[in-house]
């Protein structure tokens, strides 16, 4: 189970504190995420880790951009170079930038349903050792990958939720073996902290456990 942060900043002027956990907010917020997945690489579980930061408007739609690397190298199922000799392991790394775009399907004070789709450009290169321990570089090539996924969350408290999500990642205009390597479903499970509303209980000195603002009475959604 990984944290996944978000800090929303809200803009233009406001008379009363307004409460984050509703969605359609009559302004845009920035909203920043340490984003963790999983994928199935080679029958092995690997992690791969994010950064994203973008904007969010009206609590409907956030677009931004997002840096992601392997947290750990897969072995690859491409051929090795003449060279190399027999008995040599290979490791295939790479790591990625994204834009991304993500629509909220169902959004009230509790739950949330988004499907977020990513669209980036990297590269990845394969480290191949020698038995004799010498270690070779193969040269970096470019990579295009598209992720389409679906997710959601509770608030569990007003400032803290669970939430999980599956897709896939597809590489595209890569050696078609690499393609194998690096594409593959997408899955995660995480628990949220929300910093802006965190901050605002303190702030207002509010039951940090209370479940204040997460019930359908609380949702008046804006025009």
């Amino acid at each position: 189970m990984l944290l996944a942060a978000r800090l929303t900043l809200a803009g233009g002027a406001a008379s009363a504190p307004v409460d984050t956990s509703r969605v359609r907010q009559p302004h845009r917020r920035v909203v920043f995420q340490f984003d963790q997945r999983y994928s199935l690489l080679q029958r092995e579980l690997v992690g791969i880790n994010g950064l994203k930061l973008g904007v969010e408007w009206r609590g409907r739609l956030r677009t931004g951009v997002g840096l992601y690397f392997l947290s750990s190298a897969i072995n690859t199922r491409a051929d090795a170079p003449s060279f190399v000799p027999p008995g040599s392991t290979d490791k295939i790394r790479f790591r990625y930038g994204v834009l991304y775009g993500e629509y909220v399907l169902v959004g009230t004070p509790r739950w949330e349903l988004s499907t977020p789709v990513q669209a980036g450009l990297g590269y990845y290169y394969v480290r191949y050792q020698y038995p004799n321990g010498t270690v070779y570089h193969a040269p970096r090539n470019f990579i295009w990958l598209i992720e389409p996924t679906i997710g959601g969350h509770m608030r569990v408290f007003r400032w803290v939720g669970v939430g999980a999500g599956v897709g896939y990642r597809q590489a595209l205009l890569t050696q078609d073996k690499l393609e194998d390597d690096i594409s593959g479903v997408i899955f995660y499970g995480r628990v949220k902290l929300f910093l802006g509303d965190l901050y605002k209980v303190v702030r207002g000195r509010e039951r940090l456990f209370s479940q204040r603002g997460l019930h359908r009475r609380d949702y008046q959604p804006q025009p």
